[in-house]
Formats: C-alpha cells, structure tokens, sequence
C-alpha cells in the first residue's frame, strides 16, 4: 500500500499555488465549459479526464457531453 496525499479540492486558496484541478474546477464553476485541448492551453494539463476523474471522486457533479470540432473530430466537454 503507497501512500497518497488527501485531495483538497473544497479551499485551493489554502494552497501556495492551487493545483490543476482546483484550477480546473474553479474554471468550470465560473460557468466555463472545457475540453483538453483547452485544457492544454489554459492551465497546461495533458490529462484533464484525470482531472476530471479525482474531482468527481471528491463529490463534484461534473457533466460530459461529447461536441464536434471544426475538423470533424468528437471530443469530451466538461461542465458543471
């Protein structure tokens, strides 16, 4: 069994610098939907559906719907 530290997701002002997925949540309850690749521009996250996965473990009702890019391409956008 390893060790792994306790998520705080509830005051990330608690922390020096906030994690991604405070940031992450604190973006999407501005009312902000958001995918990976902006993900990957805001806040330089390469797994947002990790991300994803720790806050809805910490009791967040994080909505996914799938949306169509201006390629063509169907990609997850998370939303509160």
């Amino acid at each position: 069994m390893t060790w792994q530290p306790e998520l705080s997701f509830a005051a990330p002002e608690t922390h020096r610098r906030p994690t991604q997925a405070n940031r992450i949540l604190r973006y999407l309850e501005a009312g902000n939907r958001l995918t990976a690749l902006e993900a990957l521009e805001r806040f330089q996250c390469l797994r947002l559906a990790a991300r994803i996965h720790e806050l809805r473990d910490a009791g967040w009702q994080i909505e996914e719907r799938t949306v169509e890019t201006r390629s063509g391409k169907r990609v997850a956008e998370y939303y509160l």
